[in-house]
């Protein structure tokens, strides 16, 4: 993953996408005004759906040029 960057925000708008080939779900969401997408067979498929309409950190990088999620961290 390249050209990180650190954004601050509310996770909206959570959609399921077609499973990964391994069957691991991924999702895609907006967050910061930033549409990212989680990355294939990463354990933020299963965890992500947990922060929904939640304040949250993320790092965003490009993965086969699309906004991918890097890490995420709740803010209370």
């Amino acid at each position: 993953m390249k050209n990180i960057t650190n954004h601050k925000g509310k996770i909206e708008n959570l959609r399921r996408l077609k499973s990964s080939i391994n069957g691991n779900p991924r999702f895609s969401f907006v967050i910061d005004g930033y549409h990212v997408v989680t990355t294939p067979d990463s354990s933020y498929g299963y965890s992500i759906q947990n922060h929904e309409n939640k304040m949250a950190e993320v790092e965003i990088g490009t993965h086969y040029g699309a906004l991918s999620l890097a890490s995420l961290w709740p803010l209370t």
